[in-house]
């Protein structure tokens, strides 16, 4: 393990051992990330399950038709088709991979006692260890979660030898129908083309599938464990200390606690391996196939409102998918009574989880999955437990941190959990430790530290975090770059050469290593600074009202508390850290934008600054030109410090990815309603990006007749930025939903929602006053936009009806 983990610190593969020929290969699973070659081997197909037979997730008393429900907009089913489960009912892959048992020995030390449905090669004594952490005897009961890394060539080649088959069979075949004589010939070649089809789509449902894994690797396999200690005077030690795992490649891996508390229990009372067999069944037996798969677009407004009834369209459009497989199966001969009886399914309460039900042991056990899951969110933790932990004693004592330009952004003052993003950001080495506190406790707070830096947008955090971890795995740890990792031993607090920042649990505190590396003059610190315009102001003394405060992280962690403080809530939390991190990426656009005249994280900016639809510019929007650079050389070293990381390379590949799929590419929604909301804008500016945002959300759901070649001028191809112009959009219901859907993710509920919108209501010009009637028309009919629509307030809504009766009147004179 330390030479794989050697080489992939160095960035270079390992050596590949030779398969002896006639050997089966077996799964190889490590704590640590693996390198990437052809030594690497992935699970055995035969551990998978066969497709499930669809089964009603969950009946209640109330129950209603999905007929009776109430109809909403005019945003129907016919412009999604038939939708797709995040999870179908055919699906080959399982919800649980393995089931393990580990048991403490005096004599032989930790040792895995089981694992179903079969043994995972590799390291089963590090798997032990993990599972049965430091003093897990003191405690009756401690919760871990750890990750496996895993390389899946195995089952890349075999996808591989699949397609090759797939060729030699089509070419054998046309061979063939050379001998043939015309009539047969064209019959089988037709047969043939529905064959070729068929394995196209087979192709492209691979790539597609290939397409959603994690562009880092394989998805990684995270593991829920439990220990319990249960007193025994007849053993040896007093005690009897077991633990139980699950391996899943679901992030919600906390929906399996229940499950794991009675399987747990049940071992103790018959440890056979039938135990784990019946938990394993029953986990896979989970039916999750009416939980709808939801856009990019859907997923962020779905986590930043809190309306229950968000996006219910879809859950009722899969039941009635799901009624009519039900019906069309109970029409065939072969139908069974079970077939016959009629199924009653009903939308969740809630649309942000989907309710289910485990049958365990003759008990039905109720599990609520996420609808909705952001990239680096792992388990269940809180933001705002990790953020007071590490507040209040900064704001009872403030202590001053050791200077260093990529962590105290804001002087020797600076907030800790500044600290850690900052720390998170520039890819620095974070020990989260507590001595004498359970192992789950830091497995939570390194959990939360990934989510805080990812804000659901940055990725690179999870895959190099360690949420528990010992002594005796730190050579391999120290191989990581970057990593994030949580420990119960106090040995490390006393070694700062192993770490960047020491996040001290039991005391609230954290500390700079002072062997930390200094970072060197950069760049942008040069360009800054021969302007005249200072780098990293740092304010004195512990009291930073009345200081300078350049990057503002004083003042948001100000409101951050204050929320905390007034109980608005986890999401809402989670929503303001969002929006930090989006600011922060979009400040660093500006800054590279500005410091070396381009950036890779703005993809198009050249279409956005075309002003085809009457307006111009991208990007974060400050008052006046000293504000901004004001602002960039006070994130100087912040934003230098994060162009060399994992996230900041991850971030530019998905935006890439995302920029491809953008419903809209010729106007930057984000930047006009930033100067909607931060400039004093004049009528005729403000009319243009009213009527721009009115225009693209008409031209999405405009049909258009499709062009002729001769239609086509090569030499205006670069004002094909717009809708009506765009060869790669056709639009329609689909693409005005999706419109509408990027327009909402600019202006969440948090962050006024459809107020600055509903001003152009009251725009002294007329044809600005009806286009926004128009827009905010198409936002009430959206499945999402009619709650945004809900919560504007009542004198919006009169200016509204207002606009609509003078269109009325000079309608009919």
């Amino acid at each position: 393990m330390a030479d794989v983990m050697q080489q992939r610190a160095n960035g270079g593969p390992s050596a590949s051992a030779s398969a002896q020929p006639g050997l089966q290969r077996q799964p190889s699973f490590s704590s640590f990330p693996p390198s990437r070659s052809p030594s690497a081997v992935s699970i055995r197909n035969e551990n998978r399950r066969p497709p499930r037979s669809p089964q009603p997730p969950m009946v209640r008393e109330d129950d209603v038709s999905v007929d009776e429900l109430s109809q909403h907009s005019s945003f129907g089913d016919a412009k999604h088709g038939r939708l797709r489960s995040q999870y179908p009912a055919d699906s080959v892959e399982n919800h649980v991979e393995y089931i393990l048992v580990a048991a403490f020995d005096i004599d032989r030390g930790s040792v895995m006692e089981h694992q179903y449905p079969g043994p995972i090669s590799g390291d089963e004594t590090m798997l032990a260890e993990l599972m049965l952490p430091d003093q897990a005897h003191v405690r009756s009961q401690d919760w871990t979660v750890f990750f496996l890394h895993k390389d899946t060539t195995a089952e890349e080649e075999e996808k591989e030898a699949r397609r090759e088959r797939r060729r030699k069979g089509r070419r054998k075949e046309n061979a063939d129908m050379d001998g043939e004589n015309t009539t047969a010939g064209a019959e089988e070649s037709d047969a043939l083309d529905g064959a070729d089809n068929d394995d196209d789509d087979d192709d492209y449902t691979e790539s597609e599938n290939e397409n959603e894994m994690d562009p880092d690797g394989p998805p990684l396999v995270y593991v829920l464990n439990l220990v319990n200690t249960k007193q025994d005077n007849t053993v040896k030690r007093g005690a009897v200390v077991k633990a139980m795992a699950i391996c899943t490649r679901h992030p919600f891996l906390h929906i399996y606690k229940p499950l794991l508390l009675l399987a747990l229990e049940e071992y103790f009372r018959a440890p056979v391996m039938e135990t784990l067999a019946s938990l394993y069944n029953a986990l896979n037996a989970m039916d999750l196939s009416l939980l709808p798969r939801l856009s990019l677009f859907e997923t962020y407004v779905l986590q930043a409102t809190d309306a229950k009834d968000m996006f219910v369209e879809k859950f009722e459009q899969i039941i009635r998918q799901r009624r009519a497989e039900d019906a069309e199966r109970a029409s065939l001969p072969s139908a069974s009574s079970s077939d016959n009886q009629r199924k009653h399914y009903a939308p969740p309460r809630d649309t942000h989880e989907f309710e289910s039900k485990v049958f365990y042991n003759g008990v039905p056990v109720p599990i609520k999955v996420p609808t909705a899951l952001s990239p680096e969110t792992v388990g269940d933790f809180s933001l705002v437990k990790l953020i007071q932990t590490f507040s209040v004693p900064h704001t009872t004592q403030p202590q001053p941190f050791a200077l260093h330009p990529h962590l105290t952004t804001s002087g020797a003052y600076t907030h800790p959990i500044i600290v850690l993003v900052n720390a998170l950001l520039t890819q620095k080495r974070i020990i989260f430790i507590g001595h004498n506190r359970p192992s789950g406790e830091v497995a939570e707070a390194v959990l939360a530290a990934c989510a805080l830096a990812s804000g659901g947008l940055l990725r690179g955090f999870v895959r190099h975090a360690f949420p528990y971890t010992d002594l005796t795995k730190v050579d391999d740890l120290l191989k990581v770059p970057g990593f994030i990792a949580g420990v119960t031993n106090p040995a490390f607090s006393h070694k700062p050469e192993w770490w960047d920042l020491l996040c001290d649990l039991p005391t609230g505190r954290m500390k700079i290593s002072n062997k930390i590396e200094l970072p060197q003059a950069t760049e942008g610190q040069v360009f800054f600074q021969s302007q005249g315009i200072p780098v990293g102001i740092y304010p004195s003394g512990s009291d930073s009202k009345g200081a300078a405060d350049p990057t503002g992280d004083t003042q948001f962690m100000e409101s951050l508390l204050a929320s905390i403080a007034n109980r608005h809530g986890e999401n809402a939390i989670r929503a303001k850290w969002r929006s930090w991190i989006l600011k922060f990426a979009r400040i660093a656009a500006a800054f590279e934008e500005t410091v070396y005249g381009a950036s890779a994280l703005f993809v198009g900016s050249h279409e956005q600054d075309e002003a085809v639809y009457g307006v111009s510019g991208h990007g974060f929007v400050w008052p006046d030109e000293l504000s901004k650079m004001r602002e960039l050389a006070a994130n100087v070293h912040r934003v230098e410090g994060w162009r060399n990381t994992r996230s900041y390379y991850s971030f530019i590949q998905d935006l890439a990815r995302q920029w491809e799929k953008r419903p809209v590419r010729g106007i930057d929604l984000h930047h006009q309603h930033d100067k909607l909301r931060c400039l004093k804008l004049t009528h005729d500016q403000s009319a243009a990006i009213y009527l721009a945002l009115g225009r693209c959300i008409e031209e999405a759901g405009a049909q258009r007749p499709s062009p002729s070649p001769s239609d086509i001028d090569l030499s205006t191809t670069s004002q094909s930025l717009t809708i009506a112009n765009d060869p790669d959009r056709k639009p329609g219901e689909q693409l005005q939903y999706d419109t509408i859907l990027q327009l909402l993710c600019v202006i969440p509920e948090t962050n006024s929602g459809l107020f600055y919108l509903s001003l152009g209501l009251f725009h002294p010009r007329q044809d600005v006053r009806m286009s926004t009637v128009r827009l905010l028309e198409r936002i009430m009919e959206h499945p999402a936009g009619r709650h945004f629509w809900a919560t504007l307030g009542r004198f919006a809504k009169l200016a509204f009806f207002r606009v609509k009766r003078e269109e009325g009147r000079e309608n009919k004179t």
